[in-house]
């Protein structure tokens, strides 16, 4: 008669071939995002002119595992020593697993491309809400740079 269950070193396996299956789902799903498709829109055409939209895609990713196979750690070696061999045979003591992983991916529009009579002309898109963000965000800087130097000098 066999044992149903698994040694430790054998669920260790499968739990690492396992995530290494979900982290490779997971790595396709997130540079799928990176495709010419996504970058460049569909030409839209209006009689002399056709339009075609570009963005920035950006993604990424973050991943982990842990394992543990060995007993618990115990203070006292002998004491620990005699309390492991008062154990039954078919009794796990250690164990463990792990895992982790996420990821994302975003685009934004930059440009929009216009092919008509005149020619090919590029046409960058501003966000608004960026730059004034980064100019508070310089400003603030700035001023409390300044407090620093006078309070520096006051000292």
């Amino acid at each position: 008669m066999t044992d149903s269950k698994g040694t430790p070193l054998d669920e260790a396996v499968s739990l690492i071939d396992k995530t290494r299956e979900q982290t490779a789902a997971m790595v396709e799903k997130i540079f799928a995002a990176a495709q010419p498709g996504a970058v460049y829109g569909q030409p839209v055409a209006s009689e002399t002119y056709t339009v075609i939209t570009a963005a920035e895609v950006t993604s990424g990713g973050g991943f982990g595992m842990g394992i543990g196979l060995g007993p618990p750690s115990r203070p006292g070696g002998t004491a620990a020593a005699a309390a492991d061999a008062a154990q039954p045979e078919d009794r796990q003591t250690g164990g463990g697993g792990g895992g982790g992983g996420g990821g994302g991916s975003m685009g934004r529009p930059v440009a929009v491309i216009a092919i008509g009579p005149d020619g090919v002309t590029v046409r960058p898109v501003v966000d608004v809400t960026k730059v004034a963000l980064a100019g508070l965000t310089a400003w603030a800087t700035m001023l409390a740079v300044l407090r620093a130097r006078r309070r520096a000098r006051r000292s």
